[in-house]
């Protein structure tokens, strides 16, 4: 890896966590502005740039250098959300997280030679539904869990984690919150052209 590789690296890897970090503190206020408050929260703006931030390492990097990004995004961040956040949001942004992006990545790579929003656009789409569905269902759902019979505190408990779920009306910000990141999955692809206008003569003399 070239000194120029390792600085671009960096920043993405910087990039990611300070993305995921930031969103794992910002789900927990909802958007109260024009009566969304049951419906939206501040993580929900933020979050979708971490699937910008891997599609462009994917092109930037390849496959394994945008799955390297998001291992070593994933441990930085949950570290720092368990600290900055809560140990349940940590948890399910965690897993949430590293399901999510390695599908998008996947999905990028099998799309790769198509038209150039075709990757960043599709990849975004299956992967932050899957993303939200899972985070939101972990980390605001305080009911049993169905065919376990205990609560997600009450796991959490039993492996000596002290957990106070966090009431929010989690299926209205799971469907809101999707809304956004299509939304924004939409408008990132003017970023990730520019983006990818000034790596293009980079990628050219690499290939």
């Amino acid at each position: 890896m070239t000194k120029l590789d390792r600085r671009d690296f960096f920043i993405a890897l910087v990039a990611m966590t300070l993305v995921v970090l930031s969103s794992n503190i910002l789900v927990q206020h909802p958007f109260t502005h024009w009566g969304l408050g049951d419906y939206l929260t501040w993580g929900a703006f933020s979050y979708p740039f971490s699937f910008l931030v891997t599609d462009l390492a994917n092109r930037r990097f390849g496959t394994q250098g945008a799955r390297r990004i998001v291992y070593v995004g994933f441990v930085l961040a949950v570290a720092l959300s368990v600290v900055l956040a809560t140990p349940r949001i940590a948890i399910a942004s965690g897993a949430a997280f590293l399901t999510a992006q390695l599908i998008d990545i996947g999905i990028f790579a099998h799309l790769r030679d198509k038209a150039w929003w075709m990757p960043p656009f599709v990849s975004s789409v299956i992967s932050s539904g899957l993303d939200t569905a899972i985070f939101f269902s972990v980390a605001f759902y305080c009911g049993p869990v169905p065919g376990v019979g205990l609560t997600v505190s009450d796991m959490l408990g039993q492996a000596g984690i002290a957990d106070a779920c966090i009431a929010l009306p989690w299926v209205n910000l799971a469907v809101a919150d999707y809304g956004v990141k299509l939304a924004l999955a939409a408008i990132a692809i003017a970023p990730y052209g520019a983006v990818m206008a000034l790596m293009r003569p980079r990628l050219q003399r690499a290939a």
